[in-house]
Formats: C-alpha cells, sequence, structure tokens
C-alpha cells in the first residue's frame, strides 16, 4: 500500500498495491498492520456505506469533540469527486479544501482526520461509498457547512443548481458559522 500526501497536513492518500491476473484483481482495502508501519494508528468501529445516483451532493459534515470522526473513504462501484475542508482554526490551511476523484476503477482513498468537514459528489450514473469511522455517530455532536459556501469555491463537477441535495444539507452555515470546535 502506498501513502500520498496532500497540500494539506494529516489528509492522506491511500493507493492500495494490486495484484491483477486473467481472473480479475485482488487487494487489501484495509490492513491495520500495513497502515501502523506507516505511522498510521486507527481504530475504526463503524462502516457506513451509501448508495446515490448521478447528481447527488453529500455534506459538507463532520462531528465534534468528544465524537470527531477520522474517516477512511473509498468507492465500491461508480465515481465520486470526494473533498474534504480544514476546520481546524488554528491550521495554516482552516479553510482550505482538497478534491479527489475516487472510483471503484482506481481503487484510492482518501483518510481524512479529525478536524476536516467531508463531503462528496457523485459524476457517474450511480456510485455506491463506503467508509470507515474510528468513532460512532453522535446527533448531538454533528455539524455541517454548505456545500456551495463561496469562500470555499469548491469545484463538485456538476451544475450545483441541478445537484441532489438533502434539505438538511441546504440550510447549512458557511464556514464562517458553523459551528466547529476544532
Amino acid at each position: 500500500m502506498k501513502i500520498e500526501t496532500t497540500p494539506i497536513q494529516d489528509l492522506i492518500i491511500i493507493n492500495p498495491t494490486v495484484f491483477e491476473d486473467a481472473r480479475g484483481y485482488f487487494f487489501e482495502a484495509y490492513n491495520q498492520n500495513s497502515l501502523a508501519v506507516q505511522g498510521i494508528h486507527i481504530n475504526f468501529v463503524q462502516d457506513n456505506q451509501s448508495f446515490s445516483k448521478r447528481g447527488t451532493l453529500r455534506g459538507l459534515h463532520y462531528q465534534n469533540p468528544p465524537y470527531a470522526q477520522t474517516k477512511l473513504v473509498r468507492v465500491l462501484q461508480g465515481e465520486i469527486i470526494d473533498v474534504a475542508v480544514d476546520i481546524r482554526k488554528q491550521s495554516p490551511t482552516y479553510g482550505q479544501h482538497f478534491a479527489i476523484r475516487l472510483s471503484a476503477e482506481n481503487k484510492k482513498q482518501l483518510l481524512i482526520p479529525h478536524g476536516f468537514a467531508h463531503g462528496f459528489s457523485v459524476i457517474s450514473e450511480t456510485a455506491v461509498v463506503l467508509y470507515k469511522c474510528d468513532q460512532f455517530y453522535n446527533k448531538a455532536s454533528e455539524g455541517g457547512i454548505r456545500f456551495d459556501d463561496p469562500s470555499l469555491n469548491i469545484d463538485w463537477g456538476m451544475d450545483l443548481a441541478a445537484a441532489i441535495v438533502s434539505d438538511k444539507d441546504l440550510v447549512l452555515p458557511g464556514i464562517e458559522g458553523c459551528n466547529s470546535e476544532f
């Protein structure tokens, strides 16, 4: 497994080692020992999976401490633009975002640590997204940022006027009004 850094500290891309032959392919999507060798020590406790249609936009979501979640995101079917926004107030990259195409084809994964808001847009006909979390969901600690906050200037790879967005996500504040405790 190969680890790639991003321009935002602590946000990393994981590229699994894929073994292909006439039968197809095999890879370890997650191996705690392999990550530990790389200095990554996370105890995942919950897996979440979603199915979405083209044009769906989910996010930007986070949980505040002590229920903050590290997420390991990957795509089982289709393709998404996955986005993480740094909401750590003392970080030199506060308010900056990183976007990456994750797909069943490229098999890349994004490791999003505590202190980031997360969201994704579906750019294929459908997508199945799986992400591991190191903390259980806690409704009282959830927060979010409006996906189209002009100060973030995120390119979601779609016409935002036609995006399929939940009612909950439509009323989220911009980054300046969010309740981040990071």
